[in-house]
């Protein structure tokens, strides 16, 4: 039995309602993500799995060896490149694929849907047998602490975080944090200004302002070898 908030068509309507207005955007501005912040964690020999990944902008652009999307809406599959093994499934329940197969684990604004704190424990028991030692969780999302009461703004928003307790349940489960940023990007692009993406450019040189608009949180921990 599913331990998951939402029926699966209940979230394609959600996310269609949300994010296909500015798909093309979106795409854009991971594009940017990915060249200027990601794919300096990322080796283009990598397994790599994107959790919680959506319309497949991360992980049809990201470059590695060989390459997951994890999500329980049935649309995903349609959007992903043919190079990615799509796996819609609960992700707090086991996963199919082997101990210690993968390499990177990302994921982007995904925590703070699973239905509770248990949900998200048993993803990050999941997460960890699947990393190879020295294997990396790349995770986003917004921080409570920042956002304040906008971060129930998204009917789907059940788990509250901040970059502090993130950390705290990581290291928990055996994790070694290597980075902590408690404010990197802005909240949301979902009905907000489509800025061009050259000013994105600028903003992620500039972490001096991330302390005034960054709204999400950037941890990496590593699976200790």
């Amino acid at each position: 039995m599913s331990s998951a908030a939402h029926e699966p068509t209940e979230l394609e309507r959600i996310y269609s309602r949300r994010f296909e207005a500015n798909a093309a955007y979106r795409q854009k501005v991971w594009n940017v993500l990915i060249e200027r912040v990601f794919s300096g964690h990322i080796r283009t020999d990598a397994a790599v799995l994107d959790l919680g990944c959506g319309y497949g902008e991360f992980i049809n652009n990201v470059r590695a060896r060989v390459k997951y999307g994890m999500d329980m809406n049935p649309r995903t599959k349609s959007l992903l490149a043919p190079q990615v093994t799509f796996l819609q499934q609960d992700c707090s329940q086991k996963w199919s694929l082997p101990d210690a197969s993968l390499d990177v684990v990302f994921t982007s604004n995904f925590f703070e849907h699973l239905p509770n704190k248990r949900a998200l424990s048993d993803t990050l028991d999941e997460i960890y047998r699947c990393l190879r030692p020295g294997g990396r969780l790349i995770a986003m999302g917004p921080n409570i602490r920042a956002t304040g009461g906008a971060y129930w703004d998204f009917y789907d928003h059940h788990v509250a975080l901040t970059e502090l307790s993130m950390t705290e349940i990581l290291e928990v489960k055996g994790f070694q944090i290597s980075t902590v940023v408690a404010r990197f990007l802005p909240y949301t692009m979902v009905k907000a200004p489509r800025y061009p993406v050259s000013l994105l450019v600028v903003y992620l040189k500039m972490p001096i302002l991330w302390r005034f608009l960054g709204k999400q949180f950037l941890v990496i921990a590593v699976k200790e070898t």
